[in-house]
């Protein structure tokens, strides 16, 4: 594959994406190499509370506590991203980086292993995944901003209004993109 890989970007719906599972979304991508894209959407929190699915990981998870819906693959499965503190000396057992400070916690750890090792964690039920070359022709088709990402993205208090607030720090006309009526028929 030829191109950038955005491992670590955010990927911004664009107002023409009508895909029902990516409209106004906010894609965090987690890995992206040859053999295609993986990511979760950050910005679509459920009404299901994660101590309804996986209590012993309540007090672990940031606010607001709710399962996210991660995207449309795998969605009877859950991924659970957290944050390690800086200058921590050891990556915490059932925590494995994925770039940054960020990582997958393995869910299947006993949650007391990872108490005080990880922050602002959060659960999402299913993935956004791309086959080779599909994220980069998306891209290309106009469905997709690629933006940087800020740490607090991933667990932001308000992911509701998480894409307008990722298009209005835009240093462009990127940023007028924020204004876009959800619905252009009533413009």
């Amino acid at each position: 594959m030829s191109g950038p890989y955005f491992t670590g970007q955010l990927l911004v719906a664009t107002p023409a994406l009508s895909d029902p599972n990516f409209a106004r979304s906010v894609v965090l991508i987690l890995d992206h190499d040859g053999d295609g894209a993986l990511g979760v959407v950050v910005n679509k929190p459920t009404d299901l509370p994660v101590t309804s699915v996986l209590a012993p990981w309540t007090d672990m998870v940031c606010q607001p506590d709710v399962l996210f819906h991660g995207g449309p693959v795998a969605t009877d499965s859950a991924l659970a991203l957290a944050e390690v503190p800086d200058g921590l000396e050891a990556e915490p057992l059932g925590w494995r980086r994925l770039y940054g400070r960020l990582g997958l916690v393995d869910l299947d750890t006993p949650p007391e292993l990872l108490a005080g090792g990880v922050r602002g964690m959060r659960v999402f039920a299913g993935y956004s995944g791309w086959s080779p070359g599909q994220l980069e022709a998306e891209v290309k088709e106009g469905g997709w901003y690629v933006v940087d990402s800020e740490p607090a993205d991933a667990f932001t208090l308000d992911p509701t209004r998480l894409w307008r607030r990722v298009l209005r720090r835009q240093p462009d006309e990127l940023a007028l993109v924020a204004t876009f009526p959800d619905d252009p028929t009533l413009n």
